[in-house]
């Protein structure tokens, strides 16, 4: 795609496809077929959990009774801010000793997957190119797969929970009794599916729908670059439009720092409160 000349619909088309085993996005034609997983996202997802993982180890292990250095400063921070809004929606002390700790992880590493973005568009792509890859999204939220698989983690940590603390039979006799009472079983129970199925649609849907945006802008902003002529001819680099990209490539970014951490964290209080509902009796 190097050589190539792209229109400006071109160049956001083919930056927004994902990377899979086929070599192009084609969906989930075949949900048995697994050469149409978005490779993409589930490494860069797998890199930077590792990443983040070794972090917060990192931390722990060279943690000291002395004067922190800035590292360890800002992770103890983090975790006594993180340890307090768990306990602030939690009330099991049992089960804030899962949920503490891995709302802490799942907000290091959203963070972490929220930061591609800020990386120059065709950085990590044009590297791609290099290797034979001619598609790579490095955002793994800006995916729906990427961040609909996270939500449905928090789903199944509801499920365990909700079943840990009810007993199956309490869970089950909840579906069917509340909110309406035991005469109203069937619309009881579908009215309690929707619910759980819509919280984990939202939760991942917000997640993404905020991400794949800043993506879009950040395409956007890179097309100012240069005047992207159509129909093949050559595209010609316009000063004023580079200097308008460098501009708002800057003033974006600055402010889509704050939108990263902000959707880092909306997760997390979300994943902490449906945790927390599980524990709820009605």
């Amino acid at each position: 795609m190097a050589s190539e000349t792209l229109t400006a619909a071109d160049y956001i088309k083919h930056h927004l496809q994902s990377l899979t085993q086929t070599g192009h996005s084609q969906g989930l034609k075949n949900i048995a077929d697994f050469s149409y997983i978005n490779v993409d996202t589930l490494f860069y997802s797998v890199l930077l959990g590792i990443l983040v993982c070794f972090l917060l180890w990192r931390a722990a292990k060279t943690a000291t009774v002395n004067v922190p250095g800035r590292f360890q400063a800002a992770v103890e921070l983090l975790v006594e801010f993180v340890d307090d809004m768990c306990k602030n929606i939690i009330h099991n002390a049992t089960t804030r000793k899962l949920m503490a700790p891995l709302g802490l992880t799942v907000f290091v590493w959203v963070f972490f997957m929220n930061a591609m973005d800020l990386l120059p568009v065709d950085l990590l792509p044009r590297i791609g190119e290099m290797f034979g890859l001619h598609y790579m999204r490095v955002v793994p939220t800006a995916d729906i797969n990427g961040s609909l698989a996270l939500a449905i983690g928090v789903l199944l940590l509801y499920l365990f929970y909700s079943v840990k603390i009810k007993g199956f039979g309490g869970w089950m006799h909840e579906l069917f009794t509340a909110p309406f009472g035991p005469w109203l079983a069937p619309a009881n129970f579908i009215l309690n599916i929707l619910e759980i199925i819509s919280k984990t649609v939202s939760h991942g849907m917000r997640l993404f729908g905020n991400m794949y945006a800043g993506e879009l802008v950040f395409l956007l902003i890179a097309l100012l670059g240069g005047a992207w002529a159509s129909g093949g001819s050559v595209s010609i680099m316009d000063p004023a439009l580079f200097l308008l990209h460098i501009i708002a490539g800057t003033i974006w970014a600055i402010f889509h720092i704050l939108i990263i951490t902000l959707q880092a964290f909306i997760f997390m209080v979300l994943a902490f409160v449906y945790i927390g509902q599980a524990h709820d009796a009605h």
